[in-house]
């Protein structure tokens, strides 16, 4: 019997799990979800990774070696995450390798204390690159005004990246702009554009969360209406703009010198709303070259019992757009939600580091 997971990955879906730990990699969990679950991928971030630290005593020789040398905790913090993608990055060799760099892929985020240092993050990608030295290693670099001219130079030098934290159409068409800019550099440079990747991460349930929440103050029964339909149209319209820029001559030359697709990545895909159906961002962005990067919840709910039918996505574009402009119509702006959003993802990144910078502290403190 053919498991719903099964026919995402056939419908051309690559499951990416959102997680990952030491303990994950030792204990054969994460290898389990890649026979059993058809995960090809794993994303990272630093709430992660605080989480691993605090709940597993695998990390707790390695925190001994850092404190004795007197590591402190920026490095530290290096040390232990780029070791984790490290070892992650050889799980998933053999799908890297069989996909030719598509899959098999795991991410790691630069530091976002330096998202609106374009200069700085460009440099601080280049660090992570180097550490993990991994092929498959994704370095997610937020798609902030400032983080454009940086995700063109990391390109630029043959590296792969994964561009977070979209929610706008507009800066979503700028962050294709960014990747193919990187790519013309790197062709100039003389870069293999064959072995260069990137996915661009489309957050979905929190636009959800925000527009419900307007639509709930508003109270009338047109705004109750449109609740919980945002997020996807807005992803779906993010799928017609990716095919729109592989249908351009400047793609086609580009792909014609080796260069890869930057593939929609789904993320945020856990309902935050329990009245939700909990596989609705799986099973409404299901099409071809798209990744989904799950929180281990909603991957279970989708191995148990997704309703996985094929393509819910290219078609609905028009459907789409009139959602759109019906929240439009009851009083919702369209770019002023985006712009919060990205402002709040922002903040979330910066608080998740400081959680992860305290928790390792803590760590090293305690084993002096």
């Amino acid at each position: 019997m053919t498991t719903p997971t099964q026919k995402l990955s056939d419908a051309g879906v690559s499951i990416w799990l959102d997680d990952l730990s030491r303990e994950r990699l030792a204990s054969g969990g994460l290898q389990r979800l890649i026979d059993e679950k058809d995960v090809v991928g794993v994303t990272t971030n630093p709430t992660i990774f605080a989480a691993a630290l605090a709940k597993h005593d695998a990390y707790e020789d390695q925190v001994k070696q850092l404190a004795a040398a007197g590591t402190d905790v920026d490095e530290a913090v290096l040390a232990i995450t780029t070791d984790d993608v490290r070892d992650a990055c050889d799980l998933f060799a053999p799908i890297a390798e069989a996909t030719r760099g598509e899959d098999g892929r795991v991410s790691i985020e630069v530091d976002p204390r330096l998202a609106q240092d374009a200069e700085a993050t460009a440099a601080m990608a280049q660090r992570l690159s180097q550490t993990i030295d991994r092929p498959n290693a994704l370095i997610k670099i937020p798609a902030t005004e400032a983080g454009l001219p940086s995700i063109t130079a990391t390109i630029a030098e043959g590296i792969s990246v994964n561009v977070t934290l979209i929610f706008s159409l507009e800066r979503y068409r700028a962050v294709i702009n960014a990747y193919q800019l990187g790519l013309e550099q790197a062709l100039e440079n003389g870069k293999d554009l064959s072995t260069i990747h990137s996915v661009a991460s489309f957050f979905v349930s929190r636009v959800d969360s925000e527009v419900d929440k307007r639509l709930d103050a508003i109270g009338t029964d047109e705004a109750a209406a449109l609740k919980s339909k945002a997020g996807l149209a807005n992803a779906r319209l993010a799928y017609q703009i990716y095919e729109d820029a592989l249908a351009t001559e400047r793609w086609e030359r580009l792909a014609s010198a080796g260069a890869n697709p930057q593939r929609p990545l789904w993320a945020s895909t856990g309902v935050k709303d329990p009245s939700l159906p909990d596989t609705l961002y799986v099973t409404g962005l299901v099409a071809p070259n798209t990744v989904n990067t799950m929180p281990e919840k909603t991957l279970e709910a989708t191995f148990d019992h997704a309703e996985v039918t094929g393509d819910t996505v290219t078609g609905t574009y028009a459907e789409s757009n009139e959602l759109l402009d019906r929240i439009a119509g009851v009083g919702i702006s369209y770019d002023e939600v985006v712009a919060q959003l990205e402002a709040e993802g922002l903040t979330k990144f910066e608080d998740s580091w400081a959680e992860l910078l305290d928790t390792v502290r803590a760590a090293l403190d305690n084993a002096r």
